[in-house]
């Protein structure tokens, strides 16, 4: 049987995201980021479209690499300004029903103990839709910003995150029995304290012993997403994702990297079928081909070349403000984020990409895919992507806002639904019985459920 194709909605809380320049369209609407009715009606458009989720991205600092400094990023809104996502999320959940929230929140500078409690509160809100990306961040300048020199080294990252999702998974899955919470008025017990105990942690970088503060929420621990796919991010991935986002140019260059998670899926104990691979993608989609081609040539007009560098040289730790624009892109190993840069050098041995053919396709829905045309078009294209790939589905980028979704719910989800390839309805429960179809909370052999 022909897989459910699924899809995110990949946003953040700024102006530009991945189409640095498109701001400025006269139908986009990014400068109303501030605002909770924009956010509101994003999240109703998704759901009205049954949308698993929206996915939001964040980082904790500038774009500085392109130039030395964070002129670039300011002057380009490459991701600066950016907002805290996980502040919009109960506005939305409270104007939906189904649509799950998956927030990034990079961990490196996030103590354990908060941050458990702040998940733990978002699950109740949401009643059990929401998801933590979990990332370990690639700029020095969030680094600086917290306090440090530099940021920790690549792979040190990952070591650091293992033991971090220990004493998550100890706060969430351990601290409060599911029998625990009593509310029984003629007692005046609201808590049997025999069935709430200490989490007791000392680690090489984590000090714990404490009480979880929250009772135990729908799904307890959130559905949990992960994007490095480096072989330390891929191995992270086999231990604890249960989604993962993964970016590249092509199909051919997806495939490998599919089985490579797949692979550390399985090696840790676990099925590889069991989790979600999401692609990044852009759909430009119109009722026929000719109006899509006409679509992009228009977005194509407020593409900003230099705001797309200034992201390329955050995501990969180049500045390409130093190369000149026909010079080909060589791979240079350092301790910014690796896939970037790998989709450009290493993913396809048969392309070379000069700096300026980076600047362009990157400026219109970052590093991955832009696929165009009618939605019979760009239907068989992203039933291809999932039947030649094995990905799931994809996280969809926009280029203007909300337009991009909206013509996806109103054009592209019929016809997908009319393939029999997407669901008519959203199954019932919290986001990880709507995903998985099976229980709210995480199971054996998970790693998180040993905790419990």
């Amino acid at each position: 049987m022909a897989k459910e194709i699924r899809l995110n909605a990949f946003e953040m809380n700024c102006v530009a995201h991945q189409s640095p320049g498109l701001w400025r369209h006269p139908r986009d609407r990014s400068r109303d980021y501030k605002r909770l009715d924009y956010w509101i009606e994003l999240a109703q458009i998704l759901e009205r479209g049954l949308f698993d989720g929206l996915f939001l991205a964040d980082v904790l600092g500038v774009y500085d690499v392109f130039g030395g400094d964070e002129r670039a990023a300011l002057a380009h809104g490459a991701q600066t300004p950016v907002n805290d996502p996980l502040l919009l999320v109960p506005a939305m959940a409270a104007a939906t029903r189904n649509l799950g929230f998956g927030v990034t929140v990079n961990l490196s500078y996030e103590p354990p103990y908060g941050f458990a409690r702040r998940m733990s509160t978002l699950d109740h809100l949401t009643e059990g839709r929401i998801g933590w990306n979990i990332v370990t961040g690639y700029l020095d300048s969030a680094a600086k910003g917290a306090g440090k020199e530099r940021q920790t080294d690549h792979d040190d990252r990952y070591a650091i995150a293992e033991e971090y999702m220990e004493v998550v998974y100890k706060l969430w899955e351990g601290s409060w029995d599911d029998s625990a919470v009593k509310a029984d008025g003629g007692s005046g017990i609201f808590a049997d304290p025999d069935r709430v105990r200490k989490v007791k942690h000392q680690g090489a970088h984590f000090r714990v012993d404490a009480v979880h503060l929250s009772e135990p929420s729908p799904q307890r621990t959130p559905v949990l997403y992960q994007a490095g796919s480096s072989p330390a991010g891929r191995t992270f991935a086999g231990r604890h994702a249960e989604c993962v986002f993964i970016s590249g140019p092509s199909k051919a260059v997806i495939a490998p990297r599919v089985a490579a998670i797949r692979e550390g899926v399985a090696k840790a104990g676990r099925d590889p079928a069991s989790i979600l691979i999401f692609a990044l993608l852009t759909v430009i989609v119109a009722p026929t081909d000719a109006e899509a081609q006409a679509k992009i040539v228009d977005y194509r007009r407020y593409a900003d070349l230099e705001g797309a560098l200034t992201l390329m040289s955050g995501w990969t730790g180049i500045d390409f403000s130093k190369l000149d624009p026909d010079q080909i892109v060589q791979h240079v190993e350092n301790q910014a984020g690796r896939t970037a840069l790998e989709n450009i050098t290493r993913a396809d041995p048969h392309r070379s990409w000069t700096v300026r053919q980076v600047a362009e396709h990157v400026s219109i829905g970052g590093i991955g895919p832009v696929i165009v045309g009618s939605p019979s078009t760009v239907a068989d294209e992203l039933e291809a992507w999932v039947d030649e790939t094995d990905v799931d589905g994809f996280n969809l980028a926009f280029a203007v806002r909300p337009e991009t979704f909206e013509d996806v719910s109103n054009l592209l989800v019929p016809e997908l639904q009319r393939r029999g390839r997407y669901k008519k309805a959203y199954r019932p429960g919290t986001l990880r019985e709507k995903l998985f179809n099976g229980p709210a909370r995480l199971q054996q052999p998970h790693f998180a459920a040993r905790f419990r």
